[in-house]
């Protein structure tokens, strides 16, 4: 029995969406020899990869003679977003200010990297009611 797709991104999918991210467009064959820059990949593992993003909507493509041209249907920035929501939901009961805590608890930070967190705060616009 197929195990059902994980909401989030895997690190495989998040490393072929980096590289549609980078080049804006590529074919499994150009994204299998870009992440084998690092560790070697099967064509074949992309192409399955492909099929997962594609299914979760991540992924678009255009054909171009034989070859799917795939490109992110999805931005870096939405990606950051979605797995932030999901982190959130999972350890910190959908509060970023139990995050925030946790991060400023367990993470070192320098005075100047606290100050400029106090500022991007300051600046940020208190609302009474989430939409």
């Amino acid at each position: 029995m197929a195990r059902p797709p994980s909401p989030t991104l895997t690190d495989s999918e998040r490393a072929i969406l980096e590289v549609l991210w980078k080049k804006k467009e590529a074919s499994v064959r150009e994204v299998a020899d870009e992440l084998s820059k690092k560790k070697p990949v099967a064509y074949t593992t992309v192409l399955t990869m492909f099929k997962i993003l594609g299914r979760k909507g991540l992924v678009s493509h255009r054909t171009e003679g034989r070859a799917f041209i795939y490109s992110p249907a999805i931005s870096r920035n939405e990606a950051r977003t979605h797995a932030l929501e999901n982190l959130l939901k999972q350890f910190f009961n959908g509060s970023p200010n139990v995050l925030a805590q946790h991060l400023l608890s367990e993470h070192d930070m320098d005075l100047a990297e606290l100050k400029a967190l106090q500022e991007k705060i300051d600046a940020t616009p208190a609302r009474k009611n989430k939409p």
